[in-house]
């Protein structure tokens, strides 16, 4: 018996919409896409009968939210029980209206402005799983402090009964899930009028979209007197799933992220609203549906900032915010192309650049990041418009979704078994999986602050030239003096490392730099072949070439050790020992004494060698 494969059936569900004619899927019609897709499922010959119903499943929750947002001459059908006209199939979006409204005096928060603000909710609610609720602080167990938020702490808890799942037509009621995870997100100064008023237009959006993080309701801790939010629990966040997944990546999977995360972004703009704090660690992914979404609607900043200063994670702040000029939906696009830069290279963007004034001051003066190498040039193109410092010559949210849904289906069409013929190097893939994520090397704040920058100049685009001098700053290839900084999770090892760290970097600093500066003019070369500029971007066995592991990245990057490297690239298993060190031709000619090596175990050296070649 075939085991059932959630990851195949998500894929499925991807690739039909991949094929749905342009004209179809612009004019609404809801009943003619779902016919599409149902029968674009039951065709695909890869799936079992249990995967085909479980994929048609999720496709008529789809069906019928869509129905209640897109309403465009759509068929309606009469409740047999409210007597209402309802469009959805499994459930009646009235009964549930009128079900819940019927409720309201059966609970309170005790405050007025929040008891108004759920049922507000409620009332425009369109489906089961996405009622917002009031949920007593007593129905939480297990609470647990995770993690310290830009202006919030988070928590995880028990949900007792848990989230409403479906209606029981029979019954006339909502039936609930059961116990579930849930995240808890505090929220300062909740009470504050404006920000209550922002926060129902929010909540409102949250409700409605599935591309946002679902908000289950808002509850009271007693003790701290604090409103906190009640969040579907999701399983990393973009800066993490990067930093442990970025070689692993094809590009029809990178692809595939940006355009979960534009869609949301999508739908925000649909309700006239304006995010303002968009950035990696508030895009989150759900492992079981293989899923991005954004979460912190109009949560993202302190209630009582003032309006002379800029809240938000710096890179990802559009120039025309740091000259005070206002958000304003480009101000958004602005952040959508940082995460389009983020998403290519695997690292935050001038993720080496303190947040400071110099950064601000930068970003304003024009300079971005370096697009890395094998980026398709469809894709660097549309990054490159979304972060122009002139935000009247940014594509607007719907250009940008059109334009990466073309790339997608590019890939799709000339690499269908891109997903699933990844070769990973088992070297590549240890050393991946190895706390070296946690040795906190340059590491940088990911989080939201308040800024107030003062007398910064007009935006404008930087030249190539000033491009280029900006770049040769960021490979100036120095390694940290306060090298034990990066190795508090691990100490018993990092002591020994450390040793080699230091004397790799004392012994070899200049060899390094000057070859790793060669190599950036001939990467500026490189850029330029004709083979990354072909119509379908580039073949498949470039896309593997861009997701080679980093001892290959060594190979180009590092001439002096390219015996080192070699060992790495063909043996396939096995970490280099003691006395191979010794051996390495041409290391001892440039003046680095490998005596040192007989202190160490041939683990640490390969750990600390391996770090030292991918600062």
């Amino acid at each position: 018996m075939v085991p059932f494969r959630q990851e195949l059936v998500n894929d499925a569900i991807k690739n039909a919409f991949t094929l749905i004619d342009p004209d179809i899927n612009n004019n609404n019609n809801t009943e003619e896409k779902h016919n599409f897709l149902r029968q674009t499922i039951l065709a695909n010959k890869s799936l079992t009968n249990e995967e085909k119903s479980e994929a048609t499943r999720i496709l008529n929750i789809r069906r019928d939210r869509d129905r209640i947002l897109f309403i465009n001459n759509e068929r309606k059908e009469i409740c047999e029980n409210c007597k209402l006209e309802r469009l959805c199939a499994m459930y009646c979006e009235n009964c549930i209206r009128i079900h819940l409204e019927a409720n309201f005096s059966n609970w309170t928060s005790g405050n007025n402005d929040v008891d108004n603000l759920i049922q507000i909710c409620q009332r425009k609610s369109i489906a089961p799983h996405m009622v917002v609720e009031w949920i007593p602080y007593n129905n939480l167990k297990n609470i647990k402090y995770l993690k310290k938020g830009g202006c919030s702490d988070v928590y995880t808890a028990d949900w007792i009964d848990g989230r409403y799942i479906e209606w029981d037509f029979q019954q006339q009621e909502l039936i609930r899930f059961g116990t579930h995870e849930v995240i808890l997100k505090s929220l300062v100064n909740f009470a504050n009028r404006s920000w209550l008023e922002e926060a129902e237009s929010h909540l409102t959006i949250g409700s409605r979209w599935v591309d946002i993080v679902t908000c289950y309701g808002i509850t009271l801790d007693p003790v701290d007197n604090d409103y906190m939010l009640v969040l579907h629990k999701m399983d990393n966040d973009l800066r993490t799933y990067l930093r442990q997944n970025h070689n692993r990546l094809t590009w029809k999977e990178r692809i595939q992220i940006i355009i979960y995360i534009v869609g949301a972004l999508y739908r925000i703009n649909i309700e006239n609203a304006i995010y303002r704090d968009l950035h990696s660690g508030n895009i989150l992914y759900y492992k079981e549906f293989d899923t991005w979404y954004i979460c912190d609607l109009g949560f993202c900043g302190p209630a009582n900032r003032t309006l002379n200063c800029v809240y938000g994670n710096l890179p990802y702040i559009a120039p025309e915010v740091l000259s005070e000029k206002g958000y304003t939906s480009a101000s958004d696009i602005y952040s959508i192309a940082m995460i389009m830069w983020e998403v290519s290279s695997g690292q935050p963007p001038f993720c080496n650049s303190n947040h400071d004034y110099q950064l601000a001051l930068d970003v304003v003066n024009g300079e971005r990041p370096k697009s890395v190498p094998g980026v398709p040039i469809k894709y660097k193109e549309l990054m490159e418009q979304c972060w122009d410092a002139i935000p009247e010559k940014r594509p607007d949210i719907g250009t940008v979704l059109d334009r990466m849904k073309e790339i997608r289906k590019t890939y799709y069409q000339n690499m269908p078994e891109d997903k699933f013929n990844k070769n990973i190097n088992p070297i590549t893939d240890f050393f991946n999986n190895l706390s070296i994520n946690s040795l906190k090397i340059n590491e940088i704040d990911g989080t939201s602050k308040i800024y107030q920058f003062k007398n910064l100049p007009e935006p404008r685009n930087a030249t190539e030239e000033e491009q280029e001098i900006f770049h040769s700053r960021i490979y100036s290839y120095n390694i940290p003096d306060n090298i034990n900084d990066f190795s508090n999770q691990s100490s018993g090892m990092s002591k020994k490392l450390s040793k080699v760290f230091k004397w790799l970097r004392e012994s070899s600093r200049n060899i390094i730099q000057l070859n790793f500066k060669k190599d950036v003019i001939q990467r500026h070369i490189d850029d330029e072949i004709d083979s990354y500029n072909n119509p379908n971007l580039h073949s498949e066995e470039q896309d593997k070439l861009e997701i080679s592991d980093a001892y290959q990245r060594i190979h180009e990057e590092c001439d002096t050790f390219l015996q080192v490297t070699k060992r790495f690239n063909t043996s396939g298993s096995g970490l280099l020992e003691q006395d191979e060190f010794m051996k390495i031709d041409g290391v001892n000619e440039n003046g680095i004494n490998l005596e040192i090596t007989s202190q160490f175990s041939s683990f640490e050296l390969n750990v600390a060698f391996i770090i030292f070649l991918n600062q």
